[in-house]
C-alpha cells in the first residue's frame, strides 16, 4: 500500500472527510428485475461514489475547501476515481493507494427513484490505524461514514482535543458506526440507523435515547423531513417538495452539506435547511456524483423557495 506523504499541508481544509470511496455504475431501468428475468437498460452513469468521497465532492461542489481521506486501488476504477476528485478540486493527498480492489457499485434505478445496490469490495478491508498521517491537518470539521474505524477512533479523539466539531455520517449500523455514534458531537443518521438501533420502527423514540448520550442528533425521514434533538431544543424540518429522479447519494451530499455549513459557521436550523435543500437537489438527477448541486444551484433554490414562502 502506498501511504500519503507526512510533509503535506492541508491548514486550508475546511471539511475533512473520511471514509469509503467506491466507483458506480448506475443502470437506470423500468424496473428491478425478478428471478432468471433478463432486463435491458435504459441508459449507464459510471463515476465515483461512496459515502466520504460524495461529502467532499458535494462541500467542493459549494465552494469550500475539501479533502478526502481514505482508500483507493491501483486498479482501473481506483486511478478514473483518483482523477476525478482531483477534477472536483477535492484534495487527495491523504487517499491511500495500494493492490486491493476498489469497491465497485452497481446500482438500478427505476423511473419512480428507487434504487437497488450490489457492492462489491473483494479482499479489501479497512486501513490500518498508521496508514495516513494527519499530522498536518487542522480543518474546521470532520465528517466520518464509519468505513475506516480504524482511521478514524484516534483522530476523531485528536479532534476532540482540538475542539475540531465532528460528524457521523451514520447511514446504517456497522461496526464503524457503532464506534463512533457516541463520540462525535454530530449524529446526523438515517432512519434506517434509528431503527437498527432501536430494534424497533420509532424514530422519534430512537432520536430521544440517542440525545441522551449525544450532544445532537439527527434522524433524516427522507421525504418526510428530518427530526433532530440539540440539548435541550428539539424539532422538525420538512423536506423540500422536488420530483426525485434518484435517491442515490442523497444523504452523501446531505451529510458534506451538513459539515460545509457548519464549517462556515452558519446558524443551527439554517444548516439544517441548508442540508436538506442539497440533498433535496441531489435526487432531481441520475447518479449520486452528477446529481450533486453546486453553491449557485444551491442558493437559487433556496432564494426561490423564501420568496414561495412569502405568498
Amino acid at each position: 500500500m502506498n501511504t500519503p506523504p507526512s510533509n503535506i499541508e492541508n491548514h486550508g481544509i475546511q471539511v475533512l472527510c473520511v471514509g469509503h470511496a467506491s466507483y458506480d455504475l448506475v443502470f437506470s431501468v423500468p424496473h428491478h428485475p425478478e428471478a432468471d428475468e433478463k432486463i435491458f437498460a435504459d441508459s449507464l452513469i459510471s463515476c465515483g461514489g461512496g459515502p466520504a468521497a460524495n461529502a467532499a465532492v458535494t462541500v467542493a461542489r459549494l465552494g469550500y475547501k475539501a479533502a478526502f481521506a481514505g482508500y483507493l486501488g491501483n486498479d482501473t476504477y481506483g486511478q478514473i476515481h483518483f482523477e476525478e476528485l482531483q477534477r472536483e478540486n477535492v484534495s487527495t493527498d491523504l487517499v491511500a493507494r495500494g493492490t486491493m480492489p476498489t469497491p465497485l457499485s452497481v446500482i438500478l434505478i427505476k423511473p419512480d427513484g428507487k434504487r437497488a445496490l450490489v457492492n462489491y469490495k473483494g479482499a479489501t478491508e479497512p486501513l490500518p490505524a498508521n496508514s495516513i498521517d494527519f499530522s498536518n491537518v487542522s480543518p474546521k470539521v470532520i465528517l466520518f461514514d464509519g468505513h475506516e474505524p480504524l482511521l478514524s477512533e484516534p483522530l476523531c479523539a485528536w479532534a476532540k482535543s482540538k475542539a475540531i466539531p465532528t460528524v457521523l455520517d451514520a447511514g446504517s449500523l456497522h461496526k464503524g458506526t457503532d464506534a463512533l455514534m457516541f463520540s462525535v458531537d454530530f449524529l446526523v443518521c438515517s432512519e434506517k440507523f434509528a431503527r437498527q438501533w432501536l430494534n424497533a420502527d420509532d424514530s422519534e423514540r430512537a432520536l430521544n435515547l440517542l440525545a441522551e448520550r449525544s450532544p445532537a442528533v439527527v434522524v433524516t425521514l427522507g421525504e418526510r423531513g428530518l427530526i433532530w434533538r440539540k440539548g435541550a431544543e428539539s424539532g422538525r424540518v420538512p423536506a423540500f417538495p422536488v420530483k426525485a429522479v434518484d435517491t442515490t447519494g442523497a444523504g452523501d451530499a446531505f451529510h458534506g452539506a451538513f459539515a460545509a455549513a457548519l464549517a462556515s459557521g452558519q446558524d443551527w436550523l439554517d444548516i439544517l435547511r441548508y442540508a436538506s435543500a442539497v440533498g433535496a437537489l441531489c435526487c432531481t438527477k441520475a447518479g449520486a456524483r452528477p446529481g450533486i448541486p453546486f453553491r449557485e444551484t444551491v442558493e437559487l433554490f433556496l432564494k426561490n423557495q423564501r420568496q414561495s414562502a412569502s405568498y
